[in-house]
């Protein structure tokens, strides 16, 4: 029995720089990688962890396909029931390369397909870059690559370390789009505006017809700063003047779209080295920052992603809690979830049943069919939080007993 619930309720692997959507009820996970005795391991580029919001369980799905190579640093975005994932770094270099994978199957097999009859010039080769989705559209922002010297620009701040005969490494703040519809790309003219200085491991977010960016990393300098294009006449705001405090400098961070006007940062790698676990909200109605008070400490994560789940919850999963700089060690495999509202009356009604369902077990039975199967699945994802928690617990005392 403790074998197939420890089966049951197992977790996505530990990862950073991977990709995560939502796209239902379900949150899926791919790629990334690992440090295993100071190696830096891809994760396997057939396999898809999902988990179901209800029931709190992961699955993991194996691919068929043309599977993408195993990276980091993809870009991972959603557009009705197809995850697409482009560019990121693996054992050979960088990519620019488009696949996509239906999630909304209807036999359970999961198929990625690399797109090739494309129209139109995709980016140059690059990673840790950001994606607004917009009209069916992937709007791609930024990012670290490389360049022939013959596609030098000034949308390219070249890495004064790092050349190698005509081949350039640096930030980009190029805009490309790729429309789903007509399997398009193109790259907009911008038509006012000063644009953001080029970087990489940013975070975007749409609200409306803008596309919001934030922080990042250039050369040795790491950022705050809060800029919006206008995903319709492509006019960028120049950097935002915002009233109050606001977010220190960092990178690999996240930034989600709550509601019609707030979007919500948090962690990072900030300025000094320091892995963050704050967490701010921005509102664009008042255009200023408020830091949340309440966030654990402990818990600080960079490089991981942050999802909108079906009631304002943002889900954060993976990512490290150390600088992956210095110390490539801490990634992580839970999941953090933050209340950005207030949960529907109903919602509340089966936590609270699925949290005391020993003292229920024999009211439950006689509940109608329809509640009985949510009422279930709720026994089921607290059943699911309170093993992982123990083993969690087991964890730390094994791991204090080594100690002395």
């Amino acid at each position: 029995m403790a074998a197939d619930s420890a089966e049951q309720f197992c977790v996505a692997e530990e990862r950073s720089g991977h990709c995560a959507v939502v796209d239902g009820n379900f949150l899926y996970v791919w790629g990334g990688y690992v440090s295993i005795e100071e190696n830096e391991v891809y994760l396997p580029n057939d396999e898809l962890w999902i988990y179901e919001m209800d029931s709190g369980l992961w699955t993991m799905h194996l691919m068929e396909g043309e599977l993408p190579t195993s990276m980091s640093g993809s870009c991972g975005a959603s557009i009705n029931g197809k995850l697409y994932i482009f560019g990121g770094f693996d054992d050979k270099g960088y990519s620019n390369r488009l696949y996509y994978v239906n999630l909304r199957t209807k036999n359970g097999t999961y198929r990625w397909k690399k797109i090739t009859n494309f129209k139109g010039q995709p980016p140059t080769p690059r990673d840790k870059l950001s994606c607004w989705v917009y009209k069916d559209r992937l709007i791609y922002f930024g990012g670290y690559g490389c360049r022939k010297h013959n596609e030098l620009s000034d949308c390219f701040d070249v890495h004064d370390a790092f050349w190698e005969g005509q081949i350039f490494w640096g930030w980009h703040n190029d805009v490309h789009v790729f429309d789903t519809t007509t399997q398009t790309w193109s790259q907009p003219a911008i038509r006012g505006g000063d644009p953001p200085q080029p970087r990489a491991a940013h975070t975007c977010a749409v609200l409306g017809n803008k596309g919001y960016i934030f922080g990042g990393r250039v050369l040795q300098t790491r950022m705050n700063d809060l800029h919006c294009l206008n995903l319709d006449t492509w006019t960028w705001s120049g950097r935002i003047n915002i009233s109050g405090e606001k977010p220190k400098d960092r990178s690999w961070h996240t930034l989600t779209p709550i509601g019609d006007d707030r979007l919500f940062l948090f962690g990072g790698l900030s300025s000094d080295n320091v892995p963050l676990s704050d967490g701010w909200i921005h509102s664009i109605t008042t255009n200023g920052w408020k830091q949340l008070t309440h966030l654990p400490k402990s818990r600080p994560r960079l490089w991981h992603t942050a999802c909108l789940g079906k009631e304002g919850e943002v889900m954060v999963f993976g990512g490290s809690k150390d600088d992956l700089h210095f110390m490539d060690t801490g990634h992580c495999s839970d999941l953090l979830i933050f209340q950005t509202q207030p949960y529907s009356l109903l919602r509340l009604c089966l936590d609270c049943i699925g949290k005391n369902a020993a003292l229920l077990k024999n009211q439950i039975p006689c509940l109608p069919s329809k509640l009985l199967q949510q009422v279930l699945k709720k026994i089921t994802f607290w059943a699911a939080v309170n093993h992982r928690q123990e083993k969690k617990a087991e964890t730390e005392r094994q791991s204090q007993l080594n100690t002395t």
